[in-house]
């Protein structure tokens, strides 16, 4: 059975799209409809409903995801134990990341790390960190680097990068450069990332401690990542919370400014999330090391303490 085919399968379902399924996999879409067509055709049954304005796999469709999981995981388990063995460091690299880090930092590790191992291919998968942790646990991914923890004892978070949570303003905004009570905060419109995004996730259980609920807030938007985000700050529709990371560039052109709110901890780390079952494959455990060293001031590491972990099932 074709790998291929399995893997257009589940990245089918799990988007609930053929073209979001064909940007994750790199691939065209009409590849990505041919290999499910295939599929279908081998197993001799329908395993998506297309009738619908949402793509759902159908009761053959669940089962045979669920098979194409396992299988897929025994594929990476195999090819990371053959990697293990070689003495020149091969095979192929993939990485999860939430958009912070998968848009800023990963890109340029990545194409270092490859430089330096020319016989290792790289991929880069990104998405906000629920769904990141998601396919972790899922075994679809060996590592992703998010924004967030999640309290379960499949999964181990490892601090990866330093950052820093900031309240993003328009450029000459009265808010810019004050620091706001957390009673302030609730009159001042913001706007929010999507649920599952790491930054939303941490500012909640910060404000939480201070006494602030998420519907305390004037909340004017809730839009996609934080490049949406970004945006409609700049445009003058509100102000939200967002990485540092991910406004450096705008701030150093004084196209954005930033605020703070009083006891709200500013700092955050991003992690590195892999299974708890088993250790790092030598690929991984060597590209981790490797962008820790790159990363220099603002690598963090596993023996660090840690922010305090998000309690309950999922994030978000």
């Amino acid at each position: 059975m074709d790998t291929k085919q399995l893997a257009a399968l589940v990245a089918v379902v799990d988007r609930s799209s053929f073209s979001q399924a064909a940007e994750q996999l790199g691939v065209t879409q009409p590849a990505v409809s041919l290999a499910i067509r295939s599929l279908e055709k081998r197993l001799g049954c329908q395993l998506i409903d297309r009738s619908g304005r949402v793509v759902e796999p159908t009761e053959a469709g669940q089962v045979a995801y669920r098979h194409a999981q396992r299988i897929l995981g025994a594929e990476r388990d195999l090819m990371r134990s053959l990697e293990d063995e070689g003495d020149v460091l091969a095979g192929h690299l993939v990485v999860g990341a939430s958009t912070g880090p998968g848009e800023r930092i990963l890109p340029s590790l990545l194409g270092a790390f490859h430089r330096d191992n020319p016989d290792v291919t790289v991929s880069l998968r990104v998405d906000d960190t629920e769904t990141i942790v998601d396919r972790v646990l899922d075994r679809q991914l060996e590592v992703g680097i998010v924004g967030a923890e999640r309290a379960h004892r499949s999964l181990v978070f490892e601090p990866f990068l330093r950052d820093e949570v900031v309240l993003v303003v328009p450029a000459g905004h009265a808010l810019a450069g004050r620091a706001l009570s957390a009673g302030e905060l609730v009159d001042v419109p913001l706007v929010v990332q999507q649920e599952g995004a790491g930054v939303r996730t941490v500012v909640e259980r910060e404000l939480r401690a201070l006494g602030i609920r998420a519907r305390d807030l004037n909340v004017v938007a809730e839009l996609g990542l934080q490049e949406s985000a970004k945006s409609a700050v700049e445009a003058g529709l509100g102000v939200t919370f967002l990485s540092r990371l991910a406004v450096e560039h705008e701030l150093s052109e004084g196209r954005l400014d930033t605020a703070s709110v009083r006891g709200l901890e500013p700092n955050r780390l991003f992690y590195a999330v892999r299974s708890a079952a088993r250790p790092p494959g030598r690929l991984v455990a060597t590209f981790l090391d490797f962008a820790r060293r790159s990363l220099g001031e603002r690598a963090a590491f596993p023996d660090e303490v840690r922010e305090r972990p998000v309690r309950g099932g999922r994030v978000g």
